[in-house]
């Protein structure tokens, strides 16, 4: 009888043990392929979330000194607009969303607000897929904010006079309890029409992609690589990166992805311990068995095969199965807990290649030790005991 007919027949005849293996990479299985689809959904959601905390790269004019800039909010000095679109040009940088303002206090209406003339975000060649994070405002229209609003009783749909120029009041903005709650957003070329700054910008925002600064193990701090970038690309400008928000979005994403090892790591050892006694088991209640194979002249070899085959039949069976109830696990719940990125989440279906190889070593390298006292029985002593 061939090793593989043995080891489906013992499988039946001990059915218990057996169905217990199987349940136990199964469920090791399940978990870590609805941790990893869950996972890839949380790490998008994360994303969103914490990109929606704002750009945390802010490029001024190098001959700005930082009083000044942090009593106005803004540098008063400008540099050309053309350096946002350098900047998008270059490979091989990290930065995204890169958005091209100018802001200036004016007195309008005997009253103080900021004009704030935006660029529709530009974006790297290489990630023109991404979705913008800022509104755009098209030539002719503005976007006032709350308190403005309030102060020249401005509502949507409304036309106002901006310093002899008209425009069409797109949305009137909610309260944010800062200095947007002052601002009368336009076009950056209308506002730059306005302050007679034709091709000159103030400040470039931007995004730094975190990960790929931890990617790269540098040594040195986040502020340091940007600052070094920087001078290599627009030399005339000086950068300053927000450690608040950086801080935040490399914290949450590295705390989350610790616990989600910790549990993968627990559910492994208990799975691989569940593994190891029912093996250990199944070894105990074959002595007999063994030792009359060991009559038969069965060498090490064959009895080996038989414990890891096994092992190894528990793991391909138990691969498809977990596969189906982790994606079914994570598809159903997942987006109930991942709101934002709910309708990106999908079955990974190269974990199912991956678990075919991984769950049948996972199996055999827990049935290692039970497998090889196995084939340290002496069989005449086994025989004898009968």
């Amino acid at each position: 009888m061939s090793t593989m007919a043995l080891i489906l027949k013992e499988m039946v005849h001990r059915k218990i043990n057996s169905l217990l293996a199987l349940l136990a990479v199964v469920i090791a299985v399940a978990l870590f392929v609805a941790f990893v689809t869950t996972g890839r959904a949380y790490r998008r959601e994360t994303r969103r979330v914490m990109r929606d905390m704002g750009q945390n790269l802010r490029i001024i004019p190098k001959e700005t000194t930082m009083d000044e800039f942090w009593a106005q909010g803004f540098s008063p000095y400008t540099m050309p607009e053309e350096y946002v679109h350098r900047f998008a040009s270059l490979k091989g940088y990290s930065y995204t969303h890169l958005t091209a303002t100018l802001q200036k206090k004016v007195q309008w209406k005997n009253r103080t607000v900021i004009l704030t003339g935006i660029l529709p975000e530009v974006l790297p060649s290489d990630k023109r897929f991404q979705k913008p994070m800022t509104f755009s405002v098209e030539p002719g229209d503005v976007y006032v904010g709350y308190q403005a609003a309030q102060i020249f009783n401005i509502k949507k749909t409304d036309t106002i006079d901006l310093f002899g120029k008209s425009f069409n009041v797109k949305q009137v903005l909610v309260a944010s309890g800062s200095q947007d709650d002052i601002r009368i957003y336009g076009h950056l070329h209308d506002i730059q029409e306005i302050l007679h700054l034709q091709g000159k910008i103030n400040e470039i925002k931007a995004l730094e992609c975190l990960c790929l600064i931890e990617e790269r193990n540098d040594p040195r701090s986040m502020l340091e690589i940007a600052q070094q970038q920087l001078a290599e690309v627009l030399p005339e400008g000086k950068v300053i990166l927000l450690q608040g928000i950086a801080e935040i979005r490399q914290k949450q994403r590295a705390a989350m992805e610790g616990y989600l090892a910790f549990i993968m790591l627990f559910v492994v050892i208990a799975c691989g311990a569940w593994i190891a006694a029912l093996m250990t088991i199944n070894v105990r209640d074959r002595q007999r068995e063994i030792g009359i194979l060991r009559a038969l002249g069965y060498g090490s070899g064959k009895i080996t095969m038989l414990f890891l085959g096994k092992a190894v039949t528990i793991g391909l069976f138990a691969a498809a199965i977990g596969f189906v109830i982790g994606t079914a696990l994570a598809l159903n719940f997942g987006p109930d807990i991942f709101k934002v990125t709910a309708k990106a989440m999908r079955a990974e279906y190269a974990l199912l290649s991956w678990s075919l190889v991984v769950a049948p070593l996972f199996a055999c390298v827990c049935s290692f030790i039970p497998a090889m006292v196995a084939v340290t029985y002496d069989p005449a002593v086994t025989l004898r005991s009968e």
